[in-house]
Order: structure tokens, then C-alpha cells, then sequence
């Protein structure tokens, strides 16, 4: 296959993908697709100003008159490079199948008590815990945040020995419920998605995956603001394995 024609072929892969993901409208030219994708696509916001550049790329290339005439051919760096961005805006990883995915979640029940919370966080060496109450999630216990609503306890005199041996873990999550630091995805949901999730919310500190992505299933996977980077590495690994 001619470079040429790999290249338009690439550009057409992106322009559909973004088009039939998003719902835009088939008129939307190329440019303003990635334009506007690029403010809830992770991946197409990395890589935004090469792909409007590859785009003009396109329009030199081509005939205006005949999309079939072509009047240049690309180098094949940039082919290359143009194709592995196509994959990974038409067909990202799923994140359950990934790595960076932990498959084996602990959670523990609402009913526990904060002190046996805090000593169960020590053994595991776990930072972060889902809890259910009744195969319901209720939260997830965070090192961090729990630190934090003990310092709000000590500030606010709470006498901390009734805190620790008679306050259940479920009662003191309704505390940091709004902080918004956890959320919720089903088992389809991909790593480009995971990622723009933790870029829209600095505060958001995990991903819980379950099947169907309900409040009401257990999860099935995990994946933590500590993951960013090695999910940037897979999605670029993963890039540059074309199939």
C-alpha cells in the first residue's frame, strides 16, 4: 500500500472514530472535531496540534478537485506516527485488560470499625479500600482522607478513643462523600476514558470498575491517581504495536 494512501486512510479512521464516539455531525470538518474532542479525549488532546497538522498534511496531499489524485506522498515516520494515533483513538484498550488494572480488590464491610480499618490498612499496606454495607458501596476508605477527618476530630476536640473504638468506618465515609475522590465505570470502559477522568477531577483519587458499573456489584477492578503514569506507558505501548 502506497504511503499516500495509508496516511489518508488514517486520517479518515480518526475523523469517523471521533465523529461516531462523540455523535457530531457528519458536516463537522476534520479540524473542528479534533478541536472539540480534544476538550473530553484525552488522547486526542495529547495529541491535538499534530493531528490538525496531519490534517493539513491531508489537504496538501490531495487533489481538492479528486480526493483520488494524489499529488504528494507523506514520509513514513509520519505515516507511522499518524497510525498510531488512529488506533489509539479508534480502538483504545480496554482498561480492565491492562496492567495498570489491579484485578484483586479487598473491600471491606461498613459495619467495621474505624480502629480496625486503620489496622487493616497497615498490615495490607493498601491506601485505598472499597467499603459496602449489604453488597451496596458506601465508599472507599482513602489513607489520606481518613487522616484528614482525624485531624478535623482532633481540631474540633472530638474525643478520639470513642472515634476510634465505637464510629464505624460506613458512618465516617458520609463525611467525605462529597469530595467526590472516587467514582464508579463498568468493565467497558477504556484507559483513554480512565485517564480523562483523572485529568477533569484533580481530587479524584480511584476507579472502581464492576461489571455494569453499579454501586450495587462488586468490583472486579481498581485503578488508582498513583496509576497515571504507567497508564501514559501502556497507552504508548500500545500505540506502537499495529496490527
Amino acid at each position: 500500500m502506497e504511503l499516500s494512501t495509508r496516511f489518508i486512510n488514517a486520517y479518515n479512521t480518526i475523523d469517523s472514530a471521533l465523529k461516531e464516539q462523540n455523535d457530531y455531525k457528519r458536516s463537522l470538518s476534520y479540524t473542528e472535531v479534533i478541536r472539540k474532542a480534544a476538550k473530553n479525549n484525552a488522547i486526542v488532546r495529547k495529541y491535538e496540534e499534530d493531528l490538525i497538522t496531519f490534517g493539513r498534511l491531508r489537504n496538501a496531499i490531495v487533489h481538492s478537485a479528486n480526493e483520488n489524485f494524489v499529488i504528494a506522498e507523506p514520509h513514513l515516520d509520519v505515516v507511522e506516527e499518524y497510525e498510531k494515533i488512529a488506533k489509539l483513538v479508534s480502538k483504545p484498550p480496554l482498561a480492565f485488560n491492562t496492567e495498570v488494572c489491579k484485578k484483586q480488590v479487598t473491600t471491606v464491610s461498613g459495619d467495621m470499625k474505624v480502629k480496625d480499618v486503620f489496622e487493616f490498612l497497615y498490615k495490607t499496606g493498601y491506601s485505598n479500600v472499597p467499603v459496602y454495607n449489604e453488597e451496596m458501596l458506601v465508599g472507599v476508605a482513602n489513607g489520606k482522607k481518613l487522616a484528614n477527618i482525624i485531624g478535623k476530630k482532633i481540631y474540633e476536640k472530638v474525643d478520639l478513643d470513642d472515634f476510634f473504638n465505637n464510629k464505624t468506618i460506613g458512618e465516617v465515609l458520609k463525611e467525605a462523600t462529597a469530595d467526590n475522590y472516587y467514582t464508579i465505570a463498568n468493565e467497558k470502559v477504556t484507559l483513554d476514558v480512565i485517564l480523562n477522568l483523572f485529568n477533569e477531577n484533580r481530587k479524584l483519587l480511584v476507579v472502581l470498575i464492576t461489571k455494569g458499573g453499579s454501586l450495587l456489584q462488586p468490583p472486579i477492578g481498581i485503578i488508582t491517581q498513583a496509576d497515571i503514569l504507567d497508564i501514559n506507558k501502556v497507552l504508548d505501548d500500545y500505540s506502537s504495536n499495529i496490527s
